[in-house]
């Protein structure tokens, strides 16, 4: 962890600021916390640093190696089959992608911050929902009863565009007529799109997307851009195409000129859950962002979890043998874990590293690991509210028009209260997409705190200006060199990390990679597979 001392430039008081024409400057010292989880442990890894012998061994029949959704939701399914004799190595951050912090009471996300209503094909998502109680009625019907509290409550989004805010995140106010067209004409090809089936039968996007129709017809939209795809279909709209790319960026941490088309489309296609007390599309969040589920998950498994990083995972007469360390200092502390199946529930590129042979199931590592895309998530935990602009209320979700910023959450939009809080998180999200992400790395490890700052704080002062510095108490930032595994043309028909789906020995593996792209539903659905080979 880095912790040095930065200014946030703010502007003078506004009765100073009025009365002075050219105003003036003030300065505000803060001492942020800038955190890199996994990367003193990944680096370990990479130079192949010497650990020293175990000192203890755990024996166990699953060995569950990584504690994000995919650990989490085989425990879940283990558990639930009545198994009991399992363990899982939580990974060098606890739940992953999923994780969160907090300060004192208010709890903020660190990573995902949302799920949006599983459609009816993504049954495994149902199940576990009913099992947490959060769907409360009619799980499996076309318009499940969900709990309210944990819908998005109103007002869900809003966009800053040409200087206003306005409800929704495609720009519509001050738009040419023949741009709100386009955006009209693509949203009736998405919902015919929705419907669309393949030759097979299947629908062309349905979460698990191993569920998607294989048809040519919908297999060749992985083999162009998203964009490509838009200028191929005529649309030239610079709003839509701006929400486009906006949308793959928040969804895949990368531009819709990189994306497949496939998967692009798959962000609006697949996404159609109802519910009884909801409208059409609504998403599911917690003042946490996913934390909470992840909590709720690890204790409905009740999943016993060691801390540490996984070294190594090697194929044995009995079974599999890892070899786990953890960093409490200088030297390494490191234990044995031995099992009957171990769920390799870890990115790819990680699996990759510490699976002995891993080339032997069909995966090689130079052709077939993904590309990642790295994130910046900041967490402002704001002593005051800042002054709002009119016309539209602060929401969950708030964008500024532009790139590279992804807008700020608030933590405690789902709080029931009588009266506002005193106090509130602003967790602003940026996705290093325009630039490659070895530039966007690099850029992480030599960037001082005051630049991290700068660049995360971007939409927040665009939004408030110079109203926006005073009002901040701290600042956590978290850096995620390898977010997510980026859809990149031909991502389908990755015959590596086929191999990995399909394993079915000693070692098995589990993580959204395995289905190009980081989301809930996947990485849930790998977790649930393995965990029943397992049983096996």
């Amino acid at each position: 962890m880095d912790r040095r001392s930065f200014l946030l430039h703010a502007g003078g008081a506004g009765a100073a600021l009025a009365a002075s024409a050219a105003g003036y400057a003030r300065w505000q010292e803060i001492a942020p916390e800038v955190h890199y989880p996994g990367r003193l442990e990944g680096h370990y890894l990479r130079d192949r640093r010497a650990l020293p012998p175990p000192s203890r061994v755990l024996e166990t029949d699953v060995a569950i190696l990584g504690s994000g959704i995919a650990g989490l939701s085989a425990a879940w399914q283990l558990r639930r089959a009545g198994h009991a004799r399992f363990l899982m190595v939580d990974g060098p951050q606890a739940f992953g992608n999923a994780a969160g912090a907090r300060f004192g009471e208010l709890a903020c996300p660190t990573g995902a911050h949302y799920l949006p209503l599983p459609s009816p094909e993504s049954v495994h998502v149902r199940e576990i929902l009913l099992d947490l109680g959060i769907v409360e009625r009619d799980a499996f019907g076309a318009q499940p009863t969900y709990d309210e509290r944990a819908i998005l409550h109103a007002p869900e989004e809003r966009l800053l565009f040409n200087g206003a805010w306005q409800d929704g995140f495609l720009p519509v106010e001050g738009v040419a007529a023949w741009e709100l067209a386009e955006h009209r004409r693509f949203f009736a090809q998405v919902e015919t799109l929705r419907a669309a089936r393949g030759a097979d039968g299947r629908r062309a996007f349905v979460f698990p997307t191993v569920l998607s129709s294989r048809d040519p017809r919908w297999d060749d939209l992985d083999r162009i851009t998203l964009k490509a795809w838009m200028e191929r279909e005529g649309y030239r709209a610079p709003t839509l195409h701006w929400y486009l790319n906006y949308c793959c960026r928040d969804d895949y941490g990368t531009r819709y000129d990189k994306v497949s088309a496939w998967a692009g489309l798959h962000y609006y296609c697949s996404r159609w859950g109802q519910a009884a007390n909801a409208g059409n599309g609504a998403w599911l969040t917690w003042p946490g962002g996913l934390a909470p589920l992840a909590e709720r998950l690890a204790a409905r498994a009740a999943v016993p979890r060691h801390a540490g990083t996984v070294a190594s995972v090697r194929r044995t007469a009995g079974g599999v043998e890892a070899l786990c360390f953890a960093l409490d200092g200088a030297t390494p502390r490191t234990y044995l874990v031995r099992a009957r199946k171990a769920i390799v529930a870890m990115p790819v590129y990680v699996a990759a590293r510490v699976v002995e042979d891993i080339a032997a199931l069909g995966f090689d590592a130079r052709r077939h690991t993904p590309a990642y895309a790295p994130w910046l998530v900041a967490n402002f935990l704001m002593k005051a509210f800042p002054r709002e602009l009119p016309h539209a209320p602060l929401s969950w979700d708030n964008v500024v028009y532009g790139e590279p910023g992804l807008g700020y959450v608030v933590s405690t939009h789902q709080d029931i209260r009588v009266a506002p809080p005193d106090k509130t998180v602003f967790t602003a999200y940026v996705a290093l997409s325009d630039r490659t992400p070895r530039q966007a790395r690099d850029w992480m490890m030599k960037a001082t705190p005051a630049a991290l700052v700068d660049l995360a704080a971007r939409d927040l002062r665009a939004a408030y200006g110079w109203t926006f510095a005073p009002c901040v108490e701290r600042v956590d930032i978290t850096l995620r060199g390898h977010a997510m595994a980026a859809p990149l043309p031909g991502f389908r028909s990755n015959a590596g990390l086929a191999a990995l789906r399909e394993a079915d020995g000693p070692v098995l593996f589990a993580h959204a990679d395995l289905s190009g792209f980081s989301v809930f539903e996947e990485a849930a659905w790998w977790g649930i597979q393995a965990a029943r080979k397992a049983l096996g």
